[in-house]
């Protein structure tokens, strides 16, 4: 990969994960629990001393810098999610992007919190530990699918320009 492409996507991912990060707040200013950053950090700077998993990272101890770590590792994933799809659908893609493969690539990716993150987290299995794990499965989804539209979005606005 060339050192635009490179370039390109990084954008992708950023503007990807914006987007993701837009529509998160809209459901935050509509009362609707969203991704606590500082938790993501607090988990991701407790794999640094040693400790993959929690029974519940809210009562893991904080660890310095966790709510910029956990911007850092949310922004670091959204890259590397776009850099998969490009790598997978080729240069050719984001020249002239098109939404499914986007979208399926969007949804794809909600393996790696309902199956990583939320069981390492302490919330079980797909949510199964929260009070309300359907819920939290389609919250997930519904972002994850957000954040595919957005893969779109950014590549189809790179290409236009």
């Amino acid at each position: 990969m060339s050192i635009p492409s490179i370039g390109l996507v990084i954008l992708i991912g950023v503007v990807a994960t914006a987007v993701m990060d837009m529509w998160l707040l809209v459901l935050s200013r509509l009362g609707v629990p969203t991704t606590d950053w500082r938790l993501v950090g607090r988990w991701v700077g407790q794999m640094a001393q040693g400790r993959f998993a929690h029974a519940s990272i809210a009562e893991a101890a904080p660890v310095r810098g966790e709510h910029p770590l956990g911007w850092l590792a949310h922004y670091g994933a959204g890259i590397a999610y776009a850099a998969v799809l490009v790598a997978f659908m080729g240069a050719d893609w984001a020249g002239q992007p098109t939404i499914l493969p986007a979208l399926v690539f969007g949804l794809v990716t909600v393996v790696v919190p309902l199956f990583v993150m939320q069981p390492a987290m302490g919330s079980g299995f797909a949510g199964s530990n929260t009070t309300a794990p359907v819920r939290s499965c389609v919250r997930t989804f519904a972002n994850h699918a957000v954040f595919g539209a957005g893969l779109y979005v950014a590549a189809a606005g790179i290409a236009y320009f």
